[in-house]
C-alpha cells in the first residue's frame, strides 16, 4: 500500500520553523515527514523540538528520514572526521525524535571541480556512516544528486551497495535526481524493499535540456514528462514499498498558504499512484 510523506522542501519558501512544518503536513492528511537537520537543530536550540513531536504524534505523523548534509565522504581527513560528527549530532536529534533514517549524501565533493572518488572510496566511507548508524540507531541512505560531481546516477549508487555487501546499506533514490543525472530507470529493478525505504517524488519538463535543469525546475508528479509507468513497474519488480515522499523546490507553490500546498502535494500524490493502480486505502494517510 503507498505510504506518503511530505518533505520540508515542499514549504521551504514560507520560512515555518518545525512545528509549523508538522502541523501543516498534520492538516494535510500525510503519513510521513521528512524534516531537514538545520530545522531539528534550530527547534532544539529554541526548545520547541518537542512541541514539535505532540503535534506529529498527535497527528499520527511518523517522521521517516532527517535530510543532512555532513561531509562524511570529503578526501580531507580533517573535513571527514568533522563530518561524521555532525552525523553524529545529527543522528541524536533523530534518535530523539523516533527518526529511523537519515539521508547521506556526497555533500562537500557535489560542486563542478570537486576530486573524483571511486566506487570503492566512496564505500569505505559510506560503511563508517552506517556503522556510526549502528550506533546511534538511525540507518543511513545513501543519496545521488543528479547534477553532483560524484554520484550523480542511481547506478552508482548501486554499485557502492554492490561493493559493500551490508544488509543495512540503502539508497534514498529521487526520480527527478535519477533523471538529471542521465539514469535509467529500469535500474530501480535492481533495488528491493530492503534498500529503499524512501522514495522523492516530483517531475521534470521537457525543457531546459537535462543537463541545466535546477531544483527550481522540479514540479508536482503529473506536470511533467516523468516516465511514472516505467518506474511504478519497475518498483513492482523489485518488491519495494518506498515512502512517497513529495519533493519539491518550486517558488511558484510558495503563493498560497502552507496547508494549502501541502494538500496540493498529497493530492498530486494521490493521483500519481491512482493514474499507476497503486493500491491505497483510507488509512494509509488518514
Amino acid at each position: 500500500m503507498a505510504k506518503f510523506a511530505l518533505n520540508a522542501s515542499t514549504l521551504r519558501g514560507y520560512g515555518l520553523d518545525l512545528a509549523g512544518q508538522t502541523r501543516a503536513a498534520v492538516s494535510a492528511g500525510f503519513a510521513g515527514f521528512e524534516p531537514w537537520l538545520r530545522d531539528l537543530h534550530a527547534a532544539k536550540a529554541s526548545g520547541t523540538l518537542g512541541d514539535a513531536a505532540s503535534i506529529a504524534r498527535d497527528g499520527g505523523l511518523s517522521f521517516v528520514n532527517g535530510i543532512a548534509f555532513g561531509q562524511w565522504a570529503h578526501p580531507d581527513p580533517q573535513v571527514r572526521a568533522a563530518g561524521l560528527e555532525e552525523t553524529r549530532r545529527d543522528m541524536a536529534l533523530l534518535a530523539e525524535i523516533g527518526c529511523p533514517c537519515m539521508a547521506a549524501s556526497l555533500f562537500g565533493v557535489h560542486k563542478p571541480g570537486s576530486p573524483t572518488l571511486g566506487t570503492d572510496e566512496i564505500a569505505e566511507r559510506y560503511a563508517a556512516v552506517l556503522d556510526l548508524g549502528i550506533e546511534m540507531g538511525v540507518r543511513p541512505l545513501l543519496e545521488y544528486w543528479g547534477h553532483s560531481a560524484n554520484l550523480s546516477r542511481l547506478d552508482d549508487a548501486l554499485a557502492v551497495l554492490n561493493a559493500l555487501d551490508r544488509p543495512d546499506a540503502a539508497i534514498l533514490a529521487d526520480v527527478y535526481h535519477t533523471y538529471r543525472g542521465g539514469g535509467d530507470f529500469g535500474a530501480f529493478r535492481r533495488l528491493s524493499a530492503a534498500t529503499l525505504p524512501v522514495l522523492h517524488v516530483n517531475d521534470y519538463p521537457a525543457h531546459p535540456p537535462r543537463e541545466r535543469l535546477v531544483d527550481a525546475d522540479r514540479v508536482w508528479p503529473g506536470d511533467g514528462i516523468a516516465p511514472w509507468g516505467e518506474l511504478f513497474a519497475a518498483l513492482a519488480a523489485a518488491g519495494a514499498d518506498p515512502w512517497l515522499s513529495i519533493e519539491v523546490f518550486n517558488p511558484n507553490y510558495w503563493n498560497s498558504t502552507p496547508a494549502t500546498t501541502a494538500a496540493e502535494g498529497l493530492g498530486r500524490l494521490e493521483r500519481t499512484c491512482e493514474t499507476q493502480n497503486q493500491p491505497k486505502t483510507k488509512g494509509d494517510n488518514q
